[in-house]
C-alpha cells in the first residue's frame, strides 16, 4: 500500500513539475514554425557604401530608380521565407517612410519626387505574396538633435506609433541596444516601447537581447548553440546588456520562454556593397546555416540587402533559389512508415516517452539515409536534455549519433547508413517527453 502511494506521489509530482515549466505564448508558438525569415537592410548607407551612417547624409542621395519590393518579396516567397523585416530606420536616423517627426526621410529624397514610402511598399508586397511583415526601428539615432535627452524617448515612441498603426499587421518588431557617442545621458525606455507594441500590435513578437518574446542567439555568424534551450532568466538582461554565450545556449533552469533567433547576412556586410557581389554565400552555405539555426531549435533570420537600384542582385537571387532547391530535395521524402502521429507534420499530435524508453522507428524496407529530424510538442514546453539514435545492422544495434536539446527541431547529419529501422532513446529530460515528429531522410547530393 505504501509503495502504491509513493508511486502515485512521484507521478503526480512529475506532472506538477512538467506543468510548472515555462511554455510559449500563442505569439511565440506562431513564430517558431516560420523557420526562415528575412532581414532587409536598406537606407542611405546603400548609397554611401557604408555600414553605419553618421546622420549627416543628405536625403538627396537616396534614389533607388528601379525599386521593386515585389521582386524582393517574391524571391523570398519562392525561397520558402515566411516573413520580411525592413530597416525602417537605421542608426543614421534616415526614415524609409514619410515620418511626421523629422525631415530626414524619403519625403525629402528625389525617389518618387518625395512621394514614396518604402515601408508601405514592403508591407503591401508581403500581403500580396503571403509573407508576414516586420519592422526594425533603431533606438540609436545619429541625426536627431533630441538623441541623448529624455525627450528622445517621446520622439522614438511617436515614430514607433507611426509604424505600428499605418501599415497593417506587424508580426515582429526588432529592437537592439546600440548607443552612440552622445549617449551618456540616453536611457532607452524599453518598457515603454514594449508596452506600445503590446497595445498596438498584440500579436507581434519583440526581439532584443532580453526578449521579451525572442532573444538574440549571441553572434552574427549563423550559429545557434549545439545545446539551445528556449528558456532563459531575463533578470539582469537588457538590449545591449547580455552574455552572448548564455544567450547562445539558453538555460535549462530558465524561468522565461524566450527562444533564440539567429541573425546573419547573405553577404559579409549588412548593407549592399558592389565589392561584395563575389562574396555572396552560396546556396550550399545557406543550407548549412539552416542546420545550425533551425536545426538547433532556433529561427534563421537571413539578411538580403537590396542594391542601389532597389533590387535584389543576381548573385543573391541565385543563392536563394539554390538554397530552397537543396532543402526541398533533401526533405521531400520521409522514410519513416507506420507511425502516423510522428509523421503528420503536426506538433500537437505526439507520442509520450520517458527517459531511456526506446522508440523503434520502422523504415519499412532497407533504405539509405544521412539526416534525421526530431521535434517536440513545444506548446507544452521543452523537455529533452539529451538523447541518442541507433540503427539496426541486421544482427544488433549500432550507434549513429548523440544529441542534446531538441525543442522545436533538432537536425542530425552523419555519413550515409543503410538499414530497415532505427531506435531513439531520450537519455535525460525535464519530465515526460512529448515527441511530435521524427523524420529520416537522404540528403541532396548538392549538400
Amino acid at each position: 500500500m505504501r509503495h502504491s502511494f509513493f508511486t502515485g506521489f512521484i507521478v503526480l509530482l512529475s506532472v506538477v513539475i512538467a506543468n510548472a515549466q515555462p511554455k510559449p505564448t500563442p505569439r511565440q508558438l506562431a513564430w517558431q514554425p516560420l523557420e526562415t525569415t528575412a532581414f532587409l537592410h536598406f537606407t542611405v548607407n546603400t548609397f554611401t557604401d557604408k555600414e553605419w551612417g553618421d546622420g549627416t547624409e543628405s536625403p538627396a542621395i537616396f534614389n533607388p530608380t528601379k525599386l521593386d519590393t515585389r521582386q524582393w518579396i517574391k524571391a523570398l516567397k519562392d525561397a520558402g521565407f515566411k516573413m520580411a523585416i525592413i530597416t525602417a530606420k537605421h542608426h543614421d536616423g534616415f526614415c524609409l517612410w514619410p515620418s511626421k517627426m523629422t525631415e530626414h526621410s524619403v519625403k525629402n529624397s528625389p525617389w518618387k519626387n518625395g512621394k514614396g514610402d518604402v515601408v508601405k511598399e514592403v508591407a503591401d508586397a508581403c500581403r500580396e505574396f503571403g509573407l508576414k511583415f516586420g519592422v526594425y526601428l533603431s533606438p540609436w539615432d545619429r541625426h536627431e538633435p533630441r538623441y541623448g535627452t529624455a525627450a528622445y524617448n517621446d520622439y522614438y515612441k511617436s515614430q514607433l506609433r507611426e509604424l505600428l498603426t499605418n501599415y497593417g499587421p506587424v508580426s515582429e518588431v526588432w529592437f537592439d541596444g546600440a548607443k552612440g557617442e552622445n549617449a551618456k545621458d540616453m536611457t532607452y525606455d524599453f518598457a515603454g516601447y514594449w508596452a506600445l507594441v503590446r497595445e498596438l500590435q498584440p500579436n507581434a513578437v519583440m526581439f532584443s537581447d532580453a526578449g521579451p518574446d525572442v532573444r538574440w542567439v549571441g553572434n552574427e555568424a549563423g550559429n545557434a548553440g549545439e545545446t539551445c534551450w528556449s528558456t532563459i532568466n531575463t533578470e539582469g538582461l537588457a538590449p545591449g546588456v547580455a552574455d552572448s554565450k548564455y544567450l547562445n545556449r539558453g538555460d535549462a533552469a530558465g524561468k522565461q520562454w524566450v527562444p533564440a533567433e539567429t541573425d546573419v547576412s547573405i553577404r559579409p556586410g549588412w548593407f549592399y556593397h558592389a565589392a561584395e557581389d563575389t562574396k555572396v554565400r552560396s546556396g550550399k552555405n545557406l543550407v548549412n546555416l539552416y542546420y545550425q539555426s533551425v536545426g538547433r531549435n532556433s529561427l534563421l533570420l537571413l539578411n538580403v540587402p537590396p542594391n542601389r537600384e532597389g533590387l535584389f542582385s543576381e548573385p543573391d537571387l541565385a543563392s536563394l533559389k539554390e538554397f530552397r532547391s537543396i532543402l526541398d530535395e533533401t526533405f521531400k521524402t520521409n522514410l519513416v512508415v507506420k507511425q502516423p502521429k510522428l509523421t503528420d507534420k503536426k506538433l500537437a499530435t505526439f507520442t509520450t516517452l520517458s527517459a531511456n524508453q526506446p522508440l523503434v522507428i520502422e523504415l519499412g524496407k532497407e533504405a539509405e539515409f544521412d539526416r534525421i529530424s526530431i521535434q517536440e510538442n513545444i506548446a507544452n514546453g521543452q523537455r529533452i536534455a539529451s538523447g541518442r539514435v541507433e540503427y539496426w545492422n541486421g544482427s544488433n544495434w549500432q550507434p549513429i549519433q548523440t544529441f542534446t536539446t531538441v525543442g522545436y527541431k533538432r537536425l542530425l547529419r552523419f555519413p550515409a547508413i543503410k538499414s530497415t529501422k532505427l531506435r531513439l532513446f531520450i537519455n535525460n529530460a525535464n519530465g515526460p517527453v512529448e515527441l511530435a515528429e521524427v523524420g529520416v531522410y537522404k540528403a541532396s547530393s548538392r549538400e
